[in-house]
């Protein structure tokens, strides 16, 4: 049986550093009572899972951040 291998594609127009969050200031959402917190580090803003935080964090542009924060503000994300 031939062995599988994943190939690992690159990502189109990702221009975003690969940026040593280790020293991070990390600062949780809603007071401590959210999922989510966001460090601002080498002029971006990374996002991560407070319950995971050795999992993957997400980086935005400040551009991406306030894109996101002005539609979360306009309900835009409002599942309910």
């Amino acid at each position: 049986m031939a062995e599988s291998t994943i190939q690992q594609q690159s990502l189109t127009g990702w221009d975003k550093p690969d940026l040593d969050l280790s020293g991070a200031d990390w600062q949780s959402s809603s007071g401590g009572r959210g999922d989510v917190q966001i460090a601002f580090v080498e002029g971006f803003v990374a996002m991560r899972n407070s319950r995971r935080p050795e999992s993957p964090s997400l980086i935005f542009t400040p551009a991406e951040w306030g894109a996101f924060v002005s539609g979360a503000r306009e309900g835009e994300f409002d599942l309910t």
